[in-house]
């Protein structure tokens, strides 16, 4: 019987959270932790997936359409989107879903488990067009979130797709370009505090896209693009005080990523550079945004007085984990301090070439 394993990352952001829904650059890294889906062929016309992680159990008809979707049934979607590119199941698979990605965590696990799942559908049935990682991710940000019409943007499905560290020019739909292969004295911190996606990035969507149009509607030659830090003054009495710190956000954390992108194009990397934007990217998400929560700056502090060089909330926030930079030789003593904060799980990872089938 005809068997496939796939296999998808985990990802981590390193500078940009908050920004591709605003069509700003992102810089983000697929991480070594996965999740592995194996399936073998049976002789129904039924996907069993066996989710053990979870203790769940979903069969699924190979023959249904799903006119209608559950919320965040991305198995469903995935299954619509596909059908479009000529992806049609004919034979049911036994699957098994296993993998060691922290659920709810601010790392994706439900992105590398969607990403899995669609590689998984490509390889069985085949789609009308050539597939490439682009493909894969272009398939998972539109069951995701187009399908859905959810909030996120395409950070999650390119950094998990293409792998290794990505920028993702989101203004341009689909662009991006791999900036490295390898990044030294990475680590996870997870909080164990449940994060919250869809109500925090609604809400913080929602306000800066009305600042924007609101300072649009005074500045008709106003560019989100083409606007620096010494610019926020010019702009901020246009806007209600409730909306300032979301269009503040927005200027701040894009020039800490433009700054960030300089870095990753030096020949060799200035990781006590890159842990200071880290650091002042994060600023903006704790002050500006207060999307962070105390356990998670616990650890963040932690980090940094064992001799980290940057640290910062991954996601969108209300929880889940945090992203470090710390000198290669001090991984072990930052790890140790991060989970003596109250961190769930803390470890070093490594930068990972993306979803694949192996």
């Amino acid at each position: 019987m005809k068997k496939i394993i796939s296999l998808a990352p985990g990802r981590t952001c390193l500078f940009g959270d908050h920004q591709d829904y605003l069509g700003l650059p992102v810089i983000a890294c697929a991480i070594n932790r996965n999740i592995q889906l194996t399936a073998v062929q049976n002789v129904t016309s039924v996907f069993r997936l066996n989710m053990e992680d979870i203790d769940e159990v979903r069969i699924i008809d190979i023959n249904a359409t799903f006119a209608e979707l559950e919320p965040r049934d991305y198995f469903a979607s995935s299954l619509r989107v596909l059908r479009r590119q000529g992806c049609i199941p004919t034979v049911g698979y036994d699957i098994t879903v296993k993998g060691d990605i922290p659920i709810n965590s601010g790392t994706s696990s439900s992105s590398a488990l969607l990403m899995a799942w669609i590689n998984f559908l490509v390889t069985a049935f085949g789609v009308d067009c050539e597939v490439t990682p682009e493909f894969i991710a272009q398939m998972g940000y539109a069951s995701e979130v187009l399908e859905h019409g959810e909030p996120g943007g395409m950070m999650d499905h390119f950094s998990i797709g293409v792998g290794n560290i990505v920028h993702i020019n989101t203004s341009v739909p689909f662009s991006y370009n791999i900036i490295g292969t390898e990044l030294k004295g990475l680590i996870t911190g997870v909080s164990g505090v449940p994060k919250e996606t869809i109500g925090v990035l609604g809400e913080t969507k929602g306000n800066a896209l009305l600042a924007i149009d609101i300072v649009k509607q005074n500045f008709k030659d106003f560019d989100l693009h083409k606007t620096e830090l010494e610019d926020i003054d010019k702009y901020r009495n246009y806007l209600p005080d409730r909306l300032i710190p979301f269009f503040e956000a927005a200027i701040k954390n894009y020039h800490y990523t433009k700054e960030a992108l300089k870095e990753f194009a030096k020949p060799t990397l200035d990781l006590v550079k890159i842990g200071e934007l880290m650091n002042m990217h994060h600023a903006v998400l704790r002050d500006l945004l207060k999307i962070s929560v105390p356990r998670i700056e616990d650890m963040i502090n932690a980090a940094l007085r064992a001799g980290a060089y940057g640290a910062k909330i991954v996601g969108s926030g209300g929880g889940g984990s945090i992203v470090v930079i710390a000198d290669p030789n001090k991984e072990a003593a930052v790890v140790a301090a991060i989970l003596a904060a109250g961190a769930k799980e803390a470890y070093a990872v490594t930068v990972d070439p993306g979803a694949r089938i192996i």
